[in-house]
């Protein structure tokens, strides 16, 4: 849940301090971040992706960062087959478009429809308009995902998880685009 500190009339900009106004009374902002980023062996591989930006060391020292793995929250296992996106991106997916199935064909497009709606809710409970996720997973990615061949060759495209979060106007960035992160807090 948010911090409720003392009430405020304007916004600070300061990266220690950002917040804002929610019925007059100050709150600190917190942020969805994929669990991987922050050490936590939930990928496909059963590895994790940890992110050392000093950035997110001060946003998890502060509490304000909400992990997530759709992929788990889903109900997929760790560690479990790789999956890449097949006929389109995450918005197909959403509009049974296209589909994620793992390198045997198997489909697993049901379990990340229900982790991203699980992240949604999440994201939903704490009032959450930033999303710090994992770049290129077929959940997380919010440029460029696997082709879906399994050839290891990268596409433009979202996960599925940041195509529903988008459509709620939740701000999706990946662990490249951490400064611009910060800014958007700012604002």
């Amino acid at each position: 849940m948010s911090r409720v500190a003392r009430p405020a009339t304007k916004i600070s900009r300061s990266i220690s301090n950002s917040w804002r106004i929610k019925g007059g009374i100050r709150i600190t902002e917190k942020i969805l971040i994929s669990r991987c980023l922050l050490g936590e062996r939930v990928r496909y591989d059963a590895q994790s992706k940890a992110c050392a930006h000093p950035l997110v060391r001060h946003w998890q020292a502060q509490g304000r960062l909400i992990g997530c793995c759709p992929e788990v929250m889903g109900g997929l296992p760790t560690p479990r087959p790789a999956a890449e996106l097949s006929g389109g991106d995450g918005i197909s997916v959403l509009n049974s478009r296209a589909r994620v199935l793992d390198p045997s064909g198997v489909d697993h497009s049901a379990a990340f429809l229900r982790g991203a709606e699980a992240v949604l809710e999440l994201a939903q409970c704490h009032a959450i308009r930033f999303a710090l996720l994992k770049a290129n997973s077929p959940s997380c990615s919010n440029r460029e995902i696997y082709d879906g061949r399994f050839t290891g060759k990268l596409v433009t495209g979202i996960g599925v998880t940041t195509a529903l979060l988008q459509e709620h106007d939740i701000q999706v960035f990946n662990e490249h685009q951490i400064d611009g992160l910060n800014t958007a807090l700012q604002q």
